[in-house]
């Protein structure tokens, strides 16, 4: 029984929640006046959190490498970027609620802060795994090799070497430089997760040790899933020592106490062939749990008792002592058995009813006299229960391999080496409970892995989750003599027609939808097997930031419009919707009223009119229809004076109305 605290609330110990809730990664552990541990606040590294400079002192173990505070001020850091619609590119762009983004995945995540903040219920990421070249991600802040080399104090002040590193200097550079650019990227992503979301991160032996403390620090130790184990390849004749055949899928909670617990389906029917002949569940499938365990009696005293057989025998799993006699049990006394029966006794005299009693020649049980029993027993579990319940998945995946990536890929006509198949990312989206309006996101999504999984998902199950994929354009080829040759590892895709990861993204899930609509005409009409296509880009606005001095009357005429020339109506809608939190899976209409082009997205949430000039009859419709956010152009406005009008006529029919302009 709690004692009463009889006293006021720790607030100190309430504002350290309150902090860790928001910077887990600040959360360290010390320990009190009478030496049990307690939390506490990394307050230098708190500094750096709400710090855009990187802060002087030193990055020592905790885990720490060269580059990290650069990471966190590069993660908070404001970008004038913006991501630009091609509708001509997309599929059903008009009502498809799914997001198809080209460009770094650190600016695309900056960029969906807002938008989606607290809103994905499942993230997959496949990373590049650190091979220690070639690297896929040369973001602006990572080192060069002078930098690193004063980092770690590599020179002394008279510029001799501090130690002997033999030949390991640039693998550790690449270390730093993979943890600083995943590291980043992790910080942005966990905004994005709801707080029953769930991250599973795919990686190598190379990295798991480091990325594992990494997610540790941004998610909470306290919110580790566990890792999986993926068998990866059958045969391998590579490796050194051992030939490499598995990888494995990190997985973190945004908060493991609203998580829901994963569940498995029952896949193998065939084990539930037998079926029930008498009682209330007569008719139904069912199969024989062997009834007994090998365990320790001491950490399960109440588990080891006599059962009576059809013909009177007692049967009671082998140990060294036995317990008292007695039909149906008297109470077990602590021994130093090895097997113990699966129910404590009280369940057993509530169950006993779902026991199968089976005649054998080699059982595993004694009887009262010490003597190899004649019977052994068996619990009946039927499949209807486990389909219900559902059982908790395995840690060791098996039956995922590469090649049936590339296999799947082989299939629709695309040649591509070794993606993630699609049947490992829908068995996690299944396990982790992704249902109908849920949102997955995959922000390395390379060949689309992940939005084949949600589209058959959605088909199979008849909901309508989302999906964003996030890529860089990566080429497929290098230029060579003039000419361009396919790059190593993508010959057959850059023969094959596709010059970019994109391409292959895009087409995959063209013919992947096509494909199940071909199928299953029916089923599949109201599944969304679209999506809309977005590339990151630089601000839709003119930089106009000149010193008095720099300008000129040629100056002048070029800043009439704020608005680059090469940017329309829709580029300038989507980078309002960004800037206002808006998602970017919302329908929209367009509409012309009085010679204007009206843009309504979700029916109010935003209206937007970007012409010259905008007649009052045009802001008086606009206004009628009392939407909550407005914008318009600056160059919409002959002078202040019509301004000052548009917010006076909003102000008398649409009071609620936020507007804006740009």
């Amino acid at each position: 029984m709690d004692k009463m605290r009889m006293e006021s609330v720790d607030m100190t110990a309430q504002n350290i929640k309150k902090i860790g809730d928001l910077f887990p990664n600040c959360i360290t552990e010390t320990v009190d006046e009478n030496g049990k541990p307690k939390n506490a606040i990394n307050f230098e590294l708190l500094k750096q959190m709400l710090s855009n400079d990187v802060l002087e002192g030193d990055e020592a173990y905790e885990f720490t490498w060269v580059g990290k505070k650069a990471a966190i001020v590069e993660a908070n850091k404001p970008i004038r970027k913006t991501l630009r619609p091609y509708p001509e590119e997309s599929v059903e762009w008009d009502k498809t609620r799914n997001l198809y983004i080209e460009g770094d995945n650190l600016d695309v995540l900056k960029l969906l802060q807002e938008s989606y903040l607290n809103s994905i219920k499942m993230i997959y990421i496949d990373p590049p795994y650190n091979t220690g070249s070639d690297f896929v991600y040369p973001d602006s802040f990572m080192m060069e090799l002078s930098e690193y080399n004063d980092g770690i104090g590599y020179f002394d002040e008279d510029g001799n070497v501090n130690f002997e590193r033999e030949n390991n200097d640039t693998n550790a550079r690449f270390h730093s430089d993979w943890c600083t650019m995943i590291y980043s990227r992790l910080l942005l992503a966990r905004n994005l997760l709801r707080d029953d979301g769930v991250i599973f991160i795919s990686i190598d032996d190379g990295e798991l040790y480091g990325l594992k403390q990494m997610c540790d620090d941004v998610f909470g130790a306290a919110n580790y899933v566990g890792t999986v184990t993926r068998i990866s390849k059958t045969t391998s004749f590579r490796g050194n020592y051992f030939a490499p055949s598995k990888d494995y899928i990190l997985t973190y909670a945004k908060s493991i106490s609203s998580l829901p617990q994963f569940q498995d389906e029952v896949n193998n029917d065939s084990q539930f062939n037998k079926i029930e002949t008498n009682g209330p569940r007569k008719g139904e499938h069912y199969r024989d749990d062997i009834a007994f365990y090998l365990s320790t009696l001491q950490t399960r005293p109440n588990q080891r008792y006599y059962i009576e057989c059809p013909d009177g025998e007692l049967v009671v799993p082998p140990g060294e002592t036995m317990p008292p006699n007695g039909v149906d049990g008297d109470k077990a006394v602590p021994v130093d058995g090895d097997g113990v029966w699966r129910w404590e006794r009280d369940q057993y005299l509530q169950k006993k009813h779902l026991l199968s009693f089976k005649k054998t020649k080699s059982s595993p049980l004694l009887n009262q006299n010490g003597e190899k029993a004649s019977w052994n027993i068996y619990t009946k579990s039927y499949l209807l229960d486990k389909k219900e319940k559902g059982n908790i998945p395995r840690d060791i995946f098996e039956g995922y391999l590469n090649r049936n990536g590339t296999e799947e890929l082989k299939k629709i006509g695309i040649p591509f080496s070794f993606p993630k198949p699609s049947k490992l990312i829908k068995y996690l989206m299944k396990i982790s409970g992704v249902t109908d309006g849920d949102i997955v996101l995959d922000f390395f999504s390379g060949s689309a892995s992940c939005a084949q999984a949600a589209m058959e998902l959605n088909n199979e199950n008849g909901i309508s989750c989302q999906f964003i994929m996030v890529q860089l354009p990566e080429n497929t080829y290098v230029v060579k003599d003039g000419k361009k040759v396919g790059k190593k590892g993508f010959e057959d895709s850059f023969r094959g027609g596709f010059e970019t990861i994109c391409e292959i993204g895009k087409e995959r899930i063209r013919r992947v939808g096509n494909n199940i609509k071909d199928d299953n005409p029916l089923l599949s009409a109201e599944c969304d097997l679209g999506f809309r296509v977005f590339k990151l880009d630089d601000s839709n606005m003119t930089d106009v930031y000149y010193s008095p001095a720099e300008y000129s009357q040629d100056l002048l005429s070029m800043l009439e419009s704020n608005v680059k020339s090469d940017r329309n109506d829709l580029d300038l809608l989507f980078g309002c919707l960004l800037e206002w939190g808006l998602p970017l899976s919302l329908p929209y209409s367009s509409e012309q009223i009085d010679g204007c082009t009206i843009h309504n997205y979700n029916d109010g949430d935003l209206i937007a009119c970007f012409e010259e000039n905008v007649p009052d009859s045009v802001i008086k419709e606009m206004a009628k229809r009392q939407p909550l956010r407005a914008v318009f152009r600056d160059s919409s406005f002959a002078n202040s004076p019509s301004k000052i009008n548009v917010g006076e006529i909003f102000k008398l029919m649409a009071p609620d109305t936020r507007i804006k302009v740009i």
